[in-house]
């Protein structure tokens, strides 16, 4: 089995809902998100994927669309007016904790047509969160 990671860094905002601790409030944080794709064969090159693949698909979109944004879910009663000001917010279906984000950008990996097997998101320097594919696992 083969595997390959690429990380890249990037800014972003949120404040999570339903919960009691400071991140109740809106901050931010400078994360890092690890990729993880695995395969059992290699391309004609001898790769898994160019990691400039990952760059210009996963990495482009967490560029465009999460990058020195904020994250907020589409429950957050302070969309509408940040939305009315022309305020820069992507807005999740979920709670913008870092195990939902994760999640995001493995889903737009596996949409892409990238071998995604994890997804890790650090929010701190030692604050991490992960997302894998219950159905990627089962078929290993």
């Amino acid at each position: 089995m083969f595997r390959v990671t690429r990380e890249f860094d990037f800014c972003y905002g949120h404040r999570l809902l339903n919960y009691e601790g400071k991140c109740r409030h809106l901050h931010g944080h400078n994360g890092r998100a690890v990729i993880t794709l695995e395969a059992e064969d290699l391309d004609q090159r001898g790769m898994l994927v160019d990691f400039s693949d990952i760059k210009n698909s996963v990495q482009r979109w967490v560029d465009e669309n999460l990058d020195h944004n904020l994250l907020l879910c589409r429950d957050d009663p302070i969309l509408p007016v940040l939305q009315a000001r022309g305020e820069r917010v992507y807005v999740m279906d979920r709670n913008p904790t870092a195990e939902n984000i994760s999640r995001l950008i493995f889903e737009q990996a596996k949409a892409a047509g990238l071998p995604v097997v994890e997804v890790l998101l650090w929010e701190t320097d030692r604050c991490h969160a992960s997302y894998t594919d219950c159905e990627t696992v089962a078929s290993k």
